[in-house]
């Protein structure tokens, strides 16, 4: 059984800074390609930063990039996602996500991803 389990959300003012991080257990973690996705009240969960497996090919929404970034450590098992200069549009619940494989193409592609952890809220004021 596949869980996926994120933190390090919180409450943060416009121009801040938050990690999110994500464990999963189950899989062999470093097989899989992985992502975040966001989901904002009365909008789509879409996906905003992937990883491939191997961690060298990254994937990031026009809206995050240069702001956030995604990274993966397979030894420690682990998924992040750093955000700096974050903006009160950057407010939602953020999902940790793993693929279905660990294809270095279809990694960008958000129906790749099968297991969902339970979210996390990330809040920004102005």
């Amino acid at each position: 059984q596949v869980q996926v389990v994120e933190s390090g959300g919180g409450s943060v003012q416009a121009g801040g800074s938050l990690r999110l991080s994500c464990v999963v257990s189950g899989r062999i973690f470093s097989n899989y390609a992985m992502a975040w996705f966001r989901q904002a009240p009365g909008k789509s969960r879409d996906l905003i930063a992937a990883v491939n497996w191997l961690g060298f090919n990254t994937y990031y929404t026009e809206a995050v990039k240069g702001r956030f970034t995604i990274s993966r450590d397979n030894a420690k098992e682990f998924l992040y996602l750093q955000m700096d200069n974050l903006k009160p549009e950057d407010t939602a619940t953020y999902y940790c996500a793993q693929g279905k494989g660990g294809s270095d193409v279809l990694f960008e592609e958000k129906d790749y991803y099968e297991y969902w952890g339970q979210g996390t809220q990330v809040t920004v004021s102005s």
